[in-house]
């Protein structure tokens, strides 16, 4: 198939810009009919062909060198921004402090903490016995594993209780499959046991010689089983002791923090169902704590004599915390400890011996509330900004007085807090360091609210550099998110300050599908109601717009995976509201997605998007999945990033995407798809190669702007 070449000379709102897009032919992806059949509807996917990669059919070749071609299409239209790109990488890399340890944790006897060194891409996890004054002892070097792998993940370090041995995963591949090995940590020598496709953090159990793990569908890649390895057995016997048989759920198991039960937890967005097990007999039976009801959500956490469960069982919207005794965990013992309040998220709790620490979120800001076992009085933590993000940190010693919480906002970099929980004094232990000289009072953070269509009030945390005329002439990149009850909270990014010193406002959208603004926040932007996630998104562009932030032509936005959803459905609802987009590993095909059950995690998502096999959800679906919608119209400035092995969201969505809006589409605008050959949905695993994607992201924005210099 053939047409015409597009002549691509674009210099936009950048009079006398230093850099441009170069003219380029780009590529052409040929049509093969499929005609998609159900409740009725025939639809055409042209290029449903894209879809053979993994299936190593007679297409798979071409769809590489379709992802190939479009890479050379981007480095060509790119090309004069190449040295601009280089220069932004080294600009953002020199703000990170290469030779960097952060606060070591107690546990068990041990001090842990991990460290990096100069021109290293990953980290050193060490440990010290007893005193932070201690001889340090390396126990796994992951910079030395990664040499010779273009990706490398190591995660889930668990230390046996005698603190002999460490389990741990290992991807190398970038598809979130983990192979699970053991050290022995008084040698130095990994043992034999290798436990292959898993979820990637083992448990142990309390007698140093058992392994809990999740292991998952090689196809699908969905956590099926838990399972129990012996040291010195043969993986491929390991024991069964959990089968998932709901493709729903997510799975995992995990030790309780005073180490006295292993827990195995299965949830799904709207039903949760927990298992426990002595930590001491890791060869009985797991009991179920409560059997999964429908529309009930619940987690447990361990004390000395109780169970603490976090539920909205009975109408609980926004959750309530109960209490039962350690043999009676069925859900007639729950008592109240903390009542459901219709302004108040509970979202998680934190236990120690004597305290017990919830996590609240209230008008859209967390707090943290510490509640004493011994005398029953409370009281919150002050922050004292009126946009920042607050999190426990790691608190994994049960008897501890001091919780550890990270705090940052949008201008504020990432910190680290000890606060006593007996004095109410709190000392910043670390606060990451910028280096270059950056300064907080140099740069102005905001709260604002859009009127979303329907009235409801959207928050936006915004930041810029002082100096900022609200005349419309800022050029301003709108990040949002907006599904799975993920709340977009206001934090620190060292790379941002490259888009804010030339300019730039950044705006984060707390649009619903989040649940910043509580549960219904996230249940009003979900299912049937998921268009007011892009709705709201519009409107806080507009918003901005009207109060001269920026103005059309400056107006960007961004978001990535489900967020990239988002871009796909704004550039179809609104192409005229945005000068440029990008979209980041972005789920665009929906329907076909969703009807798929054999594309890894499709299954999980029924509660979050709907079954499309049910008409009702597969009419609305239809209705906002970008690909679907694409339309013979102009668009706006486009760049879609994705990753070959990405096993979140796979590489044929933004593939096809792109593919059809470069036959629909009737401008003469930018559209350029970057396919990452060798990485998955997180990008590049090296603590410096995920800046050259940035680069590349801020080079187009800034070129469309005039700015690439």
């Amino acid at each position: 198939m053939k047409r015409n070449m597009i002549l691509i000379i674009l210099v936009v709102c950048g009079v006398g810009a230093k850099a441009q897009f170069r003219d380029a032919m780009p590529p052409v992806a040929d049509k093969k009919e499929h005609i998609r059949t159900i409740h009725g509807d025939k639809v055409l996917d042209s290029y449903y062909w894209m879809y053979d990669y993994f299936g190593k059919g007679p297409d798979s070749t071409k769809v590489v060198n379709y992802l190939k071609a479009e890479n050379a299409y981007l480095d060509a239209v790119m090309n004069n921004t190449k040295t601009f790109q280089a220069d932004l990488f080294s600009e953002m890399k020199a703000r990170i402090k290469e030779k960097d340890e952060n606060v070591p944790y107690y546990k068990n006897g041990y001090y842990y903490y991990t460290r990096t060194e100069e021109g290293k891409q990953y980290f050193k996890f060490c440990r010290k016995k007893g005193s932070l004054d201690a001889k340090e002892e390396v126990i796994l070097d992951v910079d030395k594993l990664a040499e010779g792998h273009s990706y490398y993940s190591a995660t889930g370090f668990d230390i046996s209780e005698d603190n002999k041995l460490m389990a741990f995963g290992v991807d190398v591949v970038s598809r979130r499959q983990y192979t699970i090995y053991i050290k022995n940590l008084e040698t130095g020598e990994l043992l034999k046991d290798k436990i292959e496709n898993t979820q990637g953090y083992p448990c142990w159990a309390n007698d140093n010689k058992t392994i809990f793990y999740t292991a998952k569908n090689p196809v699908t890649l969905l956590s099926e089983r838990i399972q129990r390895h012996t040291l010195g057995t043969d993986a491929t016997k390991d024991i069964l002791v959990y089968e998932e048989k709901d493709k729903s759920n997510y799975i995992g198991v995990s030790k309780s923090k005073n180490n006295k039960f292993i827990m195995i937890n299965s949830q799904a967005t709207m039903s949760a169902e927990s298992r426990y097990l002595d930590a001491s007999k890791p060869y009985g039976v797991f009991k179920i704590f409560q059997p999964r009801l429908k529309d009930v959500l619940y987690s447990v956490a361990v004390l000395a004599n109780k169970f603490l469960i976090l539920t909205n069982k009975d109408g609980a919207k926004n959750f309530k915390l109960m209490e039962c005794p350690l043999d009676k965990s069925e859900a007639v013992n729950w008592k109240p400890v903390i009542p459901t309040r219709k302004d108040v998220l509970l979202q998680d709790v934190e236990e120690f011996k004597d305290y017990i620490v919830v996590n609240e979120r209230k008008d859209g800001l967390v707090k943290l509330r510490i509640i004493s076992l011994i005398n029953k009085t409370e009281h919150y933590i002050d922050f004292g900004e009126t946009a920042y993000s607050a999190n426990f940190g790691g608190n994994p010693e049960y008897n501890s007085k001091t919780l550890r919480y990270n705090y940052t906002s949008l201008t504020t970099p990432y910190s680290t807090f000890d606060y006593d929980m007996t004095t109410k004094v709190k000392t910043l232990k670390k606060q990451q360091e910028v280096l270059g000289g950056y300064k907080p009072a140099d740069y102005i953070s905001e709260r604002l609210y859009a009127t979303a269509k329907d009235g409801t009030k959207v928050p936006i945390s915004l930041v810029y550099k002082k100096g900022l005329k609200k005349d419309g002439n800022a050029p301003l990149l709108l990040y949002g998110y907006g599904s799975y009850g993920s709340s977009m909270d206001a934090t620190f990014n060292s790379s941002r300050l490259s888009l804010l010193n030339r300019g730039f406002v950044y705006a984060i959208a707390h649009i619903r599908g989040g649940q910043e603004m509580g549960r219904q926040w996230y249940e009003d932007g979900k299912l049937m109601k998921k268009i007011n996630t892009f709705s709201d998104f519009i409107d806080c562009g507009e918003f901005l717009v009207k109060e001269k932030y920026t103005s059309k032509p400056h107006l960007y936005a961004a978001g990535g995976s489900a967020g990239g959803l988002l871009m796909g459905a704004v550039a179809n609802m609104a192409p005229d509201l945005w000068n440029g987009i990008i979209a980041q590993v972005p789920f665009v095909d929906v329907v076909n997605t969703m009807l798929d059950e054999s594309i890894p995690l499709t299954t999980n998502e029924f509660d979050e998007w709907g079954n499309p096999k049910n008409k009702e959800a597969y009419s609305y679906m239809k209705s906002y999945s970008p690909y679907e919608n694409v339309q013979r119209k102009n668009y706006p400035n486009i760049l879609v990033t994705t990753g070959l092995h990405d096993s979140q969201v796979q590489y044929f969505e933004p593939a096809k995407w792109v593919a059809k809006l470069r036959d629909m589409k009737t401008d003469k605008n930018i559209l350029l798809l970057h396919t990452n050959m060798e990485f998955g949905h997180g990008g590049a695993s090296g603590r410096f190669d995920y800046l050259k994607d940035l680069a590349l992201n801020y080079a187009f924005l800034f070129t469309l702007e005039g700015l690439a210099k």
